[in-house]
C-alpha cells in the first residue's frame, strides 16, 4: 500500500509526503503547515491548546516548574493516571498528543479523560499518549517516578511495534504554531507507516466554535443570574491564531451571552481589557474559569493564585466577589465529544 500522511484541514484532508524535518526537541510548538489545517500559542498549548492548550498549557508553565525545585502544594496522585506507554500496540494506533501538565489530578481528569473517550469510541485502535513538553515529562519523572513518552519516544514505540495505520489526535485548542511543528515532527517518521492521519484541534470549524460555546455556557449556567460576569481565561499567542479568542467572544456576544467574557494571559484581550468590559455592566460577582484543556499552572496561579497580578487578585481589588472554577475543558464531556468526532473523521479518511 502506498505510504502517505493525511493532514486534516477543515472538512478536507490533504494527503502528502513529509520530509524529515522534525526536531528532537518535542517541547516545541506547532501551527498549521502548508498542507495542514491551540493550539497553540508561541509559548503554549496549549495547551495547550494548548493550550492549553493547548492546549491546552505553555512553556511559561514549564519554565516555572523547572525553576521550582521543591513544590509546596499537592497536585494529586500520579499513580492513578494511565500514562499509556505500553507496547503490543497492534497495527492500528491512535496517538493522543498534548502539551502536558505536571498537575496529576488535572492530567488524569482532562487529558486522561479525552484518551478514555477515544478508547471507548474506537476499540479497534490502541490509544497511546505523547507529550510535547519534555520539561514537564522530566519534572513528573523526577518527582513521581513516572515516565511519559515525548513525541519522539511515542513515534519510535509505534514504529518498533509494527503499527501500520497511525491516527494522531492532538488535544490542542487551535491550529497554532505547535500544531504545525507537531505535523513536521510526526512527518519525519512517516516512512515507518502505511498511513499517518492527523485529526483537527478543538477549535477548527465554525461548528466547533458553536459546540464549544454551548459546552461552556451549559457548564456555567448555574452562575448566570444576571448579577455575575463569567470570564474565561485563555493562554494567548503572538501568532495570528490568537484571533480564536476574539472569535469566541464575538460569538458569545452575538448569541446574547453578554455577561460572558474571554481574555488571555499572554496576549489580547488582557485581564485589564476584560476588567474594563466587566466594569461596563452592573455585576456584583465574577466567575473565573480557564479556557484551556487542562487546569495546570496558568489556571492555578495566573488565574486563581494570590499574587498581585493574578486574575483573581485583579478582580478582587476592583471590588468584585470572585469565585474561581479551576477545571480544564477536558473535564467537560461535550468537549471530549468534539475530539472524538475529529478523530472519527481522521479514521474514516485513513480507511479510504
Amino acid at each position: 500500500m502506498k505510504k502517505m500522511v493525511a493532514l486534516m484541514l477543515g472538512l478536507a484532508v490533504v494527503t502528502s509526503a513529509f520530509t524529515a524535518c522534525g526536531s528532537s526537541d518535542s517541547s516545541s510548538k506547532s501551527e498549521t503547515s502548508s498542507s495542514s489545517s491551540e493550539d497553540a500559542a508561541t509559548t503554549e498549548a496549549a495547551t495547550t491548546a494548548d493550550e492549553e492548550a493547548t492546549a491546552e498549557e505553555s512553556t511559561t508553565e514549564a519554565a516555572g516548574e523547572e525553576e521550582e525545585e521543591e513544590e509546596n502544594y499537592n497536585t494529586g496522585d500520579a499513580s492513578l493516571d494511565n500514562v499509556r506507554n505500553q507496547d503490543e500496540i497492534g497495527e492500528n494506533e491512535l496517538l493522543v498528543l498534548s502539551f502536558g501538565t505536571s498537575y496529576n489530578d488535572s492530567r488524569r481528569l482532562t487529558i486522561g479523560a479525552i484518551e478514555d473517550s477515544l478508547e471507548k469510541a474506537f476499540p479497534e485502535f490502541s490509544v497511546r499518549r505523547g507529550f510535547t513538553a519534555n520539561i514537564i515529562i522530566d519534572h513528573v519523572n523526577k518527582r513521581d517516578g513516572i515516565l511519559i513518552d515525548d513525541v519522539d519516544a511515542a513515534m519510535k514505540r509505534a514504529v518498533d511495534n509494527g503499527v501500520k495505520t497511525l491516527v494522531v489526535q492532538p488535544t490542542h485548542l487551535m491550529n497554532g504554531l505547535e500544531y504545525n511543528d507537531l505535523i513536521d515532527q510526526v512527518g519525519s517518521y512517516a516512512d515507518g507507516f502505511e498511513k499517518v492521519v492527523f485529526g483537527e484541534p478543538l477549535l477548527t470549524s465554525d461548528e466547533d466554535f458553536k459546540r464549544v460555546e454551548k459546552a461552556i455556557v451549559d457548564w456555567t449556567s448555574e452562575y448566570d443570574d444576571g448579577k455575575t460576569a463569567i470570564c474565561f481565561m485563555g493562554h494567548g499567542t503572538e501568532a495570528q491564531s490568537n484571533e480564536v479568542y476574539q472569535k469566541m467572544q464575538d460569538l458569545l456576544t452575538a448569541d446574547g451571552y453578554t455577561n460572558y467574557f474571554v481574555g488571555t494571559v499572554e496576549a489580547t484581550p488582557s485581564v485589564d481589557d476584560v476588567l474594563a468590559k466587566v466594569k461596563e455592566g452592573n455585576y456584583e460577582k465574577v466567575i473565573l474559569e480557564p479556557l484551556m484543556v487542562v487546569a495546570g499552572d496558568h489556571a492555578n496561579n495566573d488565574m486563581a493564585g494570590d499574587e498581585e497580578d493574578s486574575w483573581k487578585s485583579v478582580f478582587t481589588a476592583a471590588g468584585y466577589d470572585v469565585e474561581c472554577l479551576v477545571r480544564g475543558l477536558g473535564e467537560n464531556e461535550a468537549i471530549r465529544e468534539i475530539y472524538v468526532d475529529h478523530a472519527k473523521a481522521a479514521i474514516e479518511k485513513a480507511a479510504e
